[in-house]
């Protein structure tokens, strides 16, 4: 038997970091150390393609709804609805129901696992969107936003889980901000195919609409039938009592990989006694994420709210500053949108690296100071009249370049930070946290402020979403924890563990 054929030397050897040695419902594993040890490999991209992607789906429904809204407003739609309606109330609805699926999937994530909720929750979103594209009423259309959100939501906090528990820990930080940076991929998708389906010589005014919605439901299909081959988290079954199913799935995985490589894996370092245990009272996770992670639970509520408030400073009105100060045609703002998605996505995917190298504390702080200070200046420069309409989007997407990486490691640092038992529903209440002052109070507020006209006011706008940055920046400076390259039951000790983790301290 070849080395690519062997199994990893630890698989099954009762003691190391194999098989897990079991004395009641307390087992010795090394399992997290072995899934942590793996070199990147096809069976990652895998993982990539199946979990992350769903992004990409995100980007592209929030965009064409926003850019076809007037379309959808226009008699012969095959829709009675206003355009106020469709950016107001189907945008609230959708904004709700991210919110509330992200709290409800959160909680059965922890409890019933990253798999069965990462198919579930994308299942509700392919049938509401699937369903949004036979829309005959503004009722209809309204109730299946926010189911489409609701689903959303809920991928938000099991897509996170499962990726930073089936990522090794070196390439956790870079792969963890690309992937949620691919959402302004879909943002680039969405405003060019917004185009075609607003072009009534292309389609018709009342099927053009129609058809964007039912490409994203295929395309969810698509993502659904790889999500299949995407397995439960080890990490996930040894905390729950299914040690076995976690061995099997990571001697599956070692033997892949050796395969591939035709290289034997190197001996894993580092075991974990876990008492297991089938669930977590809200009680216990409240206590564990506000009391004993309390300065965490600040780090994470900073870093949400500033993102969300510097987004909707620039992004909720840039159609309307472009058309009031500028001249710029409604129907031509959507190839202004796609060069700042382009420089969005370009920060995660230039930057994420450096989270893994320079370290957390010093890149999240960096991005999120240096985007509040561009902002500033961007700010300063609008007010003086120095600014052209693609001056200002060459600013605007010079701000969102850093902004998005350090909007990306907002997820990142939620996912992390907390024990494995309380990760969904922390991922879940902080997104829902920031999307609600992001979707609710930061539209009321810069709705007001770019749409009087006033150079003043919009540099208002620009200047509080910069603020709240920068003091997020600030708070990451002192707060941030030193995750990178750690191993997650090292960054925060799983509440079932009965010793802390060989590898090293729990950081503070």
């Amino acid at each position: 038997m070849t080395a690519a054929q062997t199994p990893s030397p630890e698989a099954g050897k009762p003691g190391t970091s194999g098989t897990p040695r079991e004395s009641g419902r307390t087992i010795t594993t090394g399992i997290p150390a072995r899934l942590d040890r793996l070199p990147w490999s096809r069976w990652h991209w895998t993982i990539v393609i199946g979990l992350g992607t769903v992004w990409v789906l995100d980007g592209l429904e929030v965009t064409v709804v926003g850019n076809i809204a007037g379309r959808l407003a226009e008699p012969g739609s095959g829709l009675s609805i206003t355009s106020g309606q469709i950016t107001g109330v189907a945008a609230a609805l959708y904004v709700a129901g991210a919110c509330a699926g992200a709290l409800f999937w959160g909680r059965l994530t922890d409890h019933y696992g990253r798999k069965k909720l990462f198919m579930i929750t994308l299942a509700v979103y392919l049938a509401a969107t699937a369903l949004t594209a036979v829309s005959w009423e503004a009722w209809w259309f309204f109730l299946f936003r926010f189911l489409t959100g609701f689903g959303i939501g809920g991928e938000y906090a099991a897509i996170n889980s499962a990726i930073d528990e089936l990522i090794p820990a070196h390439y956790r930080g870079r792969v963890d901000l690309i992937i949620n940076g691919s959402f302004w991929l879909g943002a680039v998708g969405g405003s060019l195919l917004s185009i075609v389906a607003l072009n009534t010589n292309v389609l018709p005014k009342d099927v053009g609409w129609r058809l964007t919605f039912a490409l994203g439901a295929v395309l969810a299909l698509a993502i659904l039938l790889v999500r299949r081959h995407v397995p439960e988290s080890p990490r996930w079954l040894l905390i729950h009592g299914r040690d076995r199913e976690a061995e099997e799935i990571v001697c599956g995985i070692e033997r892949r990989i050796e395969t591939e490589t035709g290289v034997r894996l190197p001996e894993s370092k580092g075991e974990l006694e876990i008492h297991q245990r089938r669930s977590v009272t809200f009680m216990e996770i409240a206590r564990t994420v506000f009391g004993r992670y309390r300065r965490r639970a600040v780090l994470g509520f900073s870093l949400f709210i500033g993102q969300a408030f510097l987004y909707n400073a620039i992004t909720f009105g840039f159609g309307a500053i472009l058309t009031r100060f500028y001249a710029v045609p409604a129907d031509r703002t959507g190839y202004y949108f796609a060069v700042i998605a382009v420089g969005n996505f370009c920060g995660p995917l230039l930057l994420g690296k450096l989270f893994d190298t320079l370290g957390r504390r010093m890149m999240i702080s960096s991005t999120y100071l240096l985007s509040g200070l561009l902002l500033f200046g961007t700010a300063w420069l609008f007010g003086r009249g120095s600014l052209s309409a693609g001056t200002l989007t060459a600013c605007w997407c010079v701000v969102l370049f850093f902004a998005s990486a350090g909007a990306s490691s907002a997820y990142l640092t939620v996912s992390e930070i907390f024990p494995l038992e309380t990760r969904a529903m922390s991922i879940a209440f902080f997104y829902a946290l920031g999307t609600a002052a992001g979707g609710i109070s930061g539209p009321l507020l810069f709705a007001d402020l770019t749409g009087t006209g006033k150079v003043g006011d919009t540099v208002l706008a620009f200047s509080i979403g910069a603020t709240l940055m920068c003091l997020a920046g600030l708070v990451a400076a002192a707060l941030a924890v030193r995750a990178e390259r750690r191993s997650l039951e090292d960054v925060a000790r799983p509440l079932a563990a009965v010793a802390a983790p060989s590898a090293g301290a729990t950081a503070p």
